[in-house]
């Protein structure tokens, strides 16, 4: 079982972030690929929402019109990298290489993301953790696509699901494929997980316009704080919510896939009804433990 020691409990309060090899057996992640790979064989995306999704805040004016992805929380939902549609939305490449991410309830709704993300594996660990009550909030599939995976900038997740108190969210990063430094690992700055949340972003009430808007800004902040974290295929990294991360563009001939999602500590904590992502009837935040 995925139980934590006393030294890699103390290395993750330390570090706000802990990697965890081997959490996966090489068959596990080809399985979750090859059904990817059908979800994406299969997508019927309408032309109105080949949204192109960057998380560079020019981006979120482009969106801000589209419920494609601010109604996706509790859905499967496909999003697109930059310059693979043509003028008429049709596709310029391959479309199991259009893909940046599929999103954001995969956890809830795919038998094989659902059975993985409730695994033994993951309950252990998150009780080795601590937590008495999590419910899983989001979950999204990461290509990084050869030659057209984008940089994703530092950020902290809390920026995007704020939690009050700040300290009950986790991000499970798990590698499908091997993460290295050309096809675009993830970089930490270590112990940057605990001075609060730089920004927020903030869902507007209803038919407002614009429909997000950030409070605060990223600070600049000094590239060479940052680690690179390499990790092998079926490798686990646990993401505090507030540590900074960020990964660079791949400019490999291949493919990062990873499997992301988050887990809240739900006792004595409130999610704030300002994110972008709300549990909605049809999907309440689903407890992790079965």
């Amino acid at each position: 079982m995925a139980c934590l020691s006393s030294s890699q409990l103390q290395k993750f309060q330390e570090d706000g972030f802990l990697v965890l090899d081997e959490f996966l057996s090489a068959d596990e992640c080809v399985a979750m690929q090859q059904r990817i790979g059908e979800l994406v064989a299969n997508m019927d995306v309408p032309l109105h929402c080949r949204t192109i999704f960057s998380t560079q805040d020019e981006q979120l004016k482009v969106l801000d019109n589209r419920d494609y992805f601010w109604n996706s929380g509790d859905k499967i939902r496909f999003f697109f990298e930059k310059g693979v549609f043509d003028e008429k939305g049709d596709f310029l490449v391959p479309p199991e290489k259009s893909v940046n991410k599929i999103g954001h309830a995969l956890h809830a709704h795919d038998p094989v993301f659902r059975s993985v993300t409730h695994s033994p594996k993951v309950q252990a660990l998150a009780k080795s953790l601590g937590l008495q009550m999590p419910v899983v909030v989001q979950s999204m599939y990461i290509f990084k696509q050869p030659h057209l995976g984008g940089e994703v900038t530092p950020h902290q997740d809390a920026t995007f699901l704020y939690t009050e108190p700040l300290g009950r969210l986790l991000g499970i990063w798990i590698a499908l494929e091997d993460a290295t430094l050309e096809n675009g690992c993830l970089w930490f700055i270590p112990g940057s997980h605990t001075s609060g949340v730089s920004r927020r972003l903030i869902r507007a009430p209803a038919g407002s316009i614009p429909v997000t808007s950030f409070l605060g800004s990223e600070p600049a902040r000094d590239n060479s704080l940052f680690v690179p974290t390499p990790v092998r295929r079926g490798a686990l990294i646990l993401i505090h919510g507030e540590v900074v991360h960020k990964s660079e563009q791949n400019l490999s001939d291949h493919s990062r896939h990873a499997y992301t999602f988050h887990l809240m500590e739900a006792l004595g904590t409130v999610w704030s009804p300002e994110n972008w992502l709300q549990p909605t009837a049809e999907l309440p935040f689903p407890p992790l433990y079965t």
